[in-house]
């Protein structure tokens, strides 16, 4: 089963891009908002200081942003 977490803040339009490629793809994930469920701190030592909105996570693996995790799902026919 795919587990996929995205990693998110409100506002950005490559958060809800990825939200919803995952939605029409009918996978499983959870999203996690920025100053609701970890802060800046917390994001930068999970993915990196500079890292950038969306984070997705497969399984506890990064994938990376928006373009990464797609590419991914389209290099597996996920999408």
């Amino acid at each position: 089963m795919n587990n996929f977490a995205v990693y998110s803040r409100d506002g950005c339009p490559y958060c809800t891009k990825i939200i919803k490629v995952l939605e029409l793809a009918e996978l499983n994930f959870v999203v996690y908002k920025a100053e609701v469920d970890f802060n800046r701190e917390g994001f930068y030592s999970l993915f990196g200081e500079g890292a950038t909105f969306p984070q997705v996570v497969l399984n506890q693996k990064n994938l990376g942003g928006c373009s990464d995790t797609i590419q991914y799902l389209k290099d597996r026919f996920l999408v």
